[in-house]
């Protein structure tokens, strides 16, 4: 029994020790050697030149060789700066969670409506020019100065949601992120599934229409077959649709509330 506590407890503290690196470049703890020669690098550089390389050519595409290119050094150089990949993609990530809030800041919005808009409007903003981010497991993502100065300004635009819990708060903010990041996952599919596959959208939906005719005739499908012509038009915004659905709901549970006082 000792045994396999002594074995759990190593495994904890090893997985620990595993993300200090990482806080500490985060938290500026590690910026700077205590010795060697003078760097002609900065992490933000490097952090700067990796989030470039990943918005125009994806992740995949992304390693210490191809960033030491980049920047015109030599991949050890790198070595200096970061650990490796895995610490490089922890601080790109809080890097550019930190821009959430540039172009949309929810504390500056007039009422908790405009707050919830600019946090959703921001987040789709932020997943278009970093289509990487998808690519990313964020379920257990560090918190950075750049992530929590985002997390700081979004809850408090969302103060002035009347009685509502901060477990409830942070559902807020959740469903409203995961809506943004919803859209911005069907957005930037559509568009790598163009690219990969050479169809743009009018010749994917002509190639199948042939057979979407014969099986609206069939009878089998009723209530497709009953749509009108522009039930899946583009021109249609979804995301500002179920945005505005979402805030009705919030507003609901604001004014039960309010009325239970």
């Amino acid at each position: 029994m000792s045994e396999t506590k002594d074995t759990a407890d190593g495994a904890v503290e090893a997985g620990t020790a595993a993300l200090r690196p990482s806080l500490e470049l985060l938290w500026g703890a590690g910026e700077r050697p205590a010795r060697g020669p003078k760097r002609g690098l900065s992490l933000e550089t490097v952090v700067g030149a990796a989030v470039r390389i990943a918005d125009a050519e994806g992740l995949d595409t992304l390693s210490m060789r191809r960033l030491a290119g980049e920047l015109g050094t030599g991949t050890m150089s790198l070595y200096r700066y970061v650990p490796g990949k895995t610490e490089l993609l922890d601080v790109m990530l809080d890097h550019v969670q930190g821009e959430l809030i540039e172009e949309y800041d929810p504390a500056a919005a007039e009422d908790w409506r405009g707050a919830v808009r600019a946090i959703a409007y921001g987040t789709l903003a932020l997943h278009r020019r970093h289509p990487w981010l998808l690519k990313v497991n964020q379920s257990r993502v560090l918190l950075g100065p750049g992530t929590l100065r985002s997390m700081e300004v979004s809850m408090a635009g969302l103060r002035d949601l009347t009685d509502f819990s901060d477990p409830e708060l942070v559902s807020v903010l959740m469903a409203v992120q995961s809506l943004a990041a919803g859209s911005a996952r069907m957005e930037i599919e559509a568009r790598e599934a163009a690219e990969e596959t050479g169809l743009d959208n009018d010749a994917f939906w002509a190639g199948q229409l042939p057979y979407l005719e014969k099986a609206m005739r069939s009878g089998n499908y009723p209530v497709m077959a009953s749509l009108s012509e522009d039930a899946f038009s583009p021109a249609f915004d979804h995301f500002a649709f179920g945005l505005e659905r979402l805030i009705d709901g919030f507003g609901v549970l604001v004014d039960q509330r309010l009325a239970a006082r």
